[in-house]
């Protein structure tokens, strides 16, 4: 995969430019019992709810512009969280009335988003570089990028393939033998390609990131580090494990 290195008085962005958008207004039907009367984000993990743990991980990265999409019971989460002062960051929300879909959701949030913003869902506990991944999609010019992790079936079904720097295929129904990649769960955005996404509409990124295979406007950024999630309950299961390891 190539990647462009770019001197120190090339970079065009602070980190404190940054913004991450984080999905997390699904229904988490698969955690059972736990996610009845409790948005996934507020789930407990060794005592402490999920986004707390992602907000910590954004924060020592130097993140603190955050806006969060909700949905399902999402007024728990804001009632929680507040605008983040509490936890070093700032938080904006975006609220949906009626499910929209992943990418749904970013279009009903266009009004708070910047003209570049980062994407990530809200089961996800991701180790980005995100100055690097930054840096990459700047030097490029390109509406959109995924960050990608060689998976091979190991950690959930590979959904993804890579020719050069480009996201070449992506389909969570059909898999092929070129597809040993999976979406991360970091994608970075130029506002824009929110016209792609119909208004009112339930529509999935998976939806979106297709139209821009097809449009060469999908960039791959490459991360080694495995990815967490506890949408599953195998993946509640690891991340619990994970986080008593790091204590």
């Amino acid at each position: 995969m190539v990647y462009t290195h770019l001197k120190p008085h090339e970079v065009l962005f602070t980190l404190a430019d940054t913004q991450v958008v984080i999905l997390a207004g699904g229904l988490a039907t698969r955690l059972g019992h736990l996610t009845k009367d409790l948005p996934k984000s507020l789930v407990e993990i060794q005592g402490r709810p999920f986004l707390e743990y992602q907000l910590d991980l954004l924060r020592r990265a130097g993140i603190r512009n955050i806006v969060l999409c909700v949905g399902h019971l999402g007024r728990q989460i804001e009632g929680y969280f507040g605008d983040g002062q509490k936890h070093g960051v700032s938080i904006r929300y975006s609220y949906e009335d009626t499910p929209l879909g992943t990418a749904g959701a970013l279009k009903n949030a266009a009004s708070l988003l910047s003209d570049i913003f980062c994407c990530m869902y809200g089961d996800s506990y991701l180790s980005v570089d995100f100055p690097a991944v930054m840096r990459y999609f700047e030097a490029q010019d390109k509406l959109a990028l995924m960050t990608v992790f060689e998976n091979h079936g190991r950690f959930d079904k590979s959904n993804t393939a890579v020719e050069g720097n480009l996201i070449s295929r992506y389909d969570k129904q059909e898999k092929t033998r070129e597809m040993v990649y999976i979406d991360y769960g970091v994608s970075v955005f130029r506002k824009r390609v929110l016209e792609m996404v119909p208004a009112g509409r339930f529509y999935l990124l998976e939806d979106l990131f297709s139209r821009l295979i097809a449009s060469q406007e999908l960039l791959a950024y490459e991360v080694t580090e495995r990815f967490y999630e506890i949408g599953s309950p195998q993946g509640f299961t690891e991340f619990n494990e994970y986080v008593k390891g790091v204590r």
